[in-house]
């Protein structure tokens, strides 16, 4: 028996021994899982594999289905069209795609034939870049042609002559436009702004243009904020996702449906801390599936279809756990097919049971990479903020984690500024990964976050730098009181609002923290009014222009502007900038280094050209990853 338990033992320190930490490396070795739909016969789903070439700089991506069931994976080719092709109508006679179309001419060589080498560009309002791109006169727009025999005829454009895109930019897909199950209406979202007016409002519309008459009606030209992924379920009931104010893009976001063609129905407005962030009708159409983020995670809720009753919508929450529901794949029966991650595992594809609500993984994509990587705990606390509530903060620890030690500690400040931080899993923020390189993370969900109430996620907006920055130092002051942290070695990283977040502390935090990264974060919110693209965004949560005389904006860009506390900055910080970033334009980035250059600190700027706010590619990846670590070693 001594004998037994001994081998035993010795197995599992073998194993223990055998995993090895996670290094920027092998996070490029891991495999992108994605679901592309449930195959025609409803028994298989149907995903893809991408896989980094880092030597090619590109990702390899091969297609797979795998029984609802479980079960192996099997290979398909790429050009197999195993899933039912919804830009088809119902009745099998048109097809739905999408096209560029050229409106206006901007181009110097277009408005000058006679000078095809000019390189110039002539614009006579805003919204002339957005995100990564720079107007060309060119709109994406939705067409309509005959199918038949799997193929199609001359499409029709839908939008002719209108300067508007449908899909939306930056991100909008195939979610943008649908069809209606008469197979006579096309149903597609559009920001009907040209312009100045553009840049200013976030008023998406739904529209139903009738094929035979070609005749637009605006469906939802009462909501003034955000309308989203129409979706029709079998009986043809209308449901979407709905901001309610203009220029607010952090608004409460909420799934309406449309009864009756005529009367809308919101059926998560009764519950103040739930934001949609995505969803899908059940088979029957009697409910609807979404995902929300809540106190730290994104969980997965189902709501009743009550129609035009005075019965208050039920919602119940389906899964709980340390983990994200990131997305819904399909239905089977009781089966729903879901994708899911958590702070040590990228996205995997898992089945929900219905009937008792127990999750089961589905693929098994990277299972054999993780069991020779060491996991880090995650840790939920709670701590007191500086105006009498309690903050969730997410603690990770390293995977050798022993309390008996000193580590050094990392405050991470999240982006958004008002996105949910939760058990994502991500390619360069990646938590696992910081805590195996031997950093505690301590990673608050502070002001301006939603999953925790309306006022919580509100209460940032013209405040930017007021209590969010006391939620942040009361987070890492709380957990610094730990025998096991370092507070000679505290370090505070982010990008975007994060990076802002990093900019205004590394003036106001009073010697707390050794070392900054700040990754295209608002340096100087004057020169961010002045050339950022979004408009809305800064009008709404800046409180206005710089020129404004309100109390918000004044304090937007007086007290709570980064660049006004550059007098008090002493402590080595490291500046990332995109080249491609029209969000946060890269003179945000530059002015903070050379301001940190001229005042003597020890800084370092890592310019990466062809990157916007994200890294997207393997090797700049890379790059970003070795120099962030490399910098911490030098200066925690």
């Amino acid at each position: 028996m001594k004998k037994i338990l001994f081998i035993a033992l010795l197995g599992c320190m073998q194993y223990a021994f055998a995993q090895e930490k996670l290094t920027p490396e092998k996070l490029w070795q891991i495999q992108r899982v994605a679901a592309i739909g449930m195959s025609k016969d409803k028994q298989h789903i149907i995903y893809s594999v991408s896989t980094p070439d880092v030597a090619a700089n590109k990702n390899n991506r091969k297609k797979y289905k795998v029984s609802i069931s479980g079960g192996p994976a099997i290979e398909l080719a790429n050009n197999e069209e195993l899933t039912i092709n919804d830009r088809v109508s119902p009745d099998g006679k048109f097809i739905l795609y999408s096209d560029e179309v050229k409106i206006n001419k901007v181009a110097g060589k277009e408005l000058y034939p006679d000078l095809p080498k000019s390189d110039a560009y002539v614009y006579s309002s805003l919204n002339y870049r957005h995100w990564d791109t720079w107007e060309d006169g060119s709109y994406n727009h939705v067409f309509v042609a005959p199918y038949a025999s799997g193929k199609s005829l001359e499409g029709k454009d839908i939008m002719p002559n209108e300067p508007y895109d449908a899909p939306t930019k930056p991100f909008g897909g195939d979610e943008d436009f649908i069809w209606h199950p008469d197979s006579k209406h096309i149903i597609y979202v559009a920001k009907k702004k040209y312009g100045t007016d553009y840049a200013v409002s976030t008023n998406t519309d739904l529209y139903q243009y009738n094929i035979e008459t070609g005749f637009t009606l605006n469906l939802t030209e009462g909501n003034k904020g955000y309308d989203l992924a129409p979706q029709y379920n079998q009986n043809g009931v209308l449901a979407w996702m709905q901001m309610k104010r203009d220029g607010f893009e952090a608004d409460k976001q909420d799934l309406i449906i449309l009864v009756n063609d005529k009367f809308p129905v919101n059926l998560t407005a009764h519950r103040d801390e739930i934001h949609v962030e995505g969803f899908k009708w059940s088979e029957d159409g009697r409910s609807l599936f979404f995902w929300a983020p809540i106190n730290g995670t994104l969980q997965l809720f189902q709501v009743n279809n009550p129609g035009l009753t005075k019965m208050l919508p039920v919602i119940k929450q389906l899964t709980s756990g340390d983990f994200d529901i990131t997305g819904i794949v399909a239905q089977n029966g009781n089966r729903l097919v879901l994708s899911r991650t958590d702070m040590n595992t990228a996205a995997e594809l898992y089945t929900l049971n219905l009937e008792n609500n127990q999750m089961a993984q589905l693929t098994h994509v990277n299972d054999s990479f993780y069991s020779n990587i060491a996991k880090c705990k995650t840790e939920r606390r709670w701590a007191p903020t500086t105006d009498g509530k309690k903050m969730l903060v997410w603690v990770i620890y390293p995977p050798d984690f022993d309390a008996n030690k000193k580590y050094p500690t990392l405050l991470y400040c999240q982006g958004g500024p008002q996105s949910p931080l939760t058990q994502f899993y991500s390619f360069r923020w990646n938590f696992q990964l910081m805590a195996s390189q031997g950093y505690i993370i301590v990673a608050p969900n502070r002001r301006g976050m939603p999953g925790h109430g309306t006022q919580w996620n509100e209460s940032i907006s013209k405040d930017h730098g007021g209590q969010v920055m006391n939620d942040y130092l009361s987070a890492i002051d709380a957990v610094s009181k730990e025998p096991f942290v370092d507070k000679n070695r505290l370090g505070c990283v982010g990008a975007s609002y994060g990076g802002y977040s990093v900019f205004m502390l590394a003036g106001i935090h009073n010697n707390r923290f050794k070392t900054f990264i700040s990754h295209d974060g608002i340096f100087d919110t004057k020169s961010m009014y002045g050339t950022t693209e979004e408009l809305w965004f800064v009008n709404f949560d800046y409180g206005g222009a710089y020129w404004d005389k309100n109390p918000a904006a004044q304090k937007t860009y007086g007290v709570q502007n980064p660049i006004n506390h550059v007098a008090k900055w002493n402590t080595p910080i490291m500046i990332v900038q995109g080249g491609m970033d029209f969000r946060v334009p890269i003179e945000q980035g530059l002015q903070a280094f050379q301001a940190a250059q001229l005042r003597g600190i020890k800084s370092k700027l890592l310019y990466l050209t062809g990157e916007h706010l994200w890294v997207s590619t393997a090797q700049n990846g890379l790059v970003w990853q070795r120099e962030f670590f490399k910098w911490l070693k030098e200066t925690l």
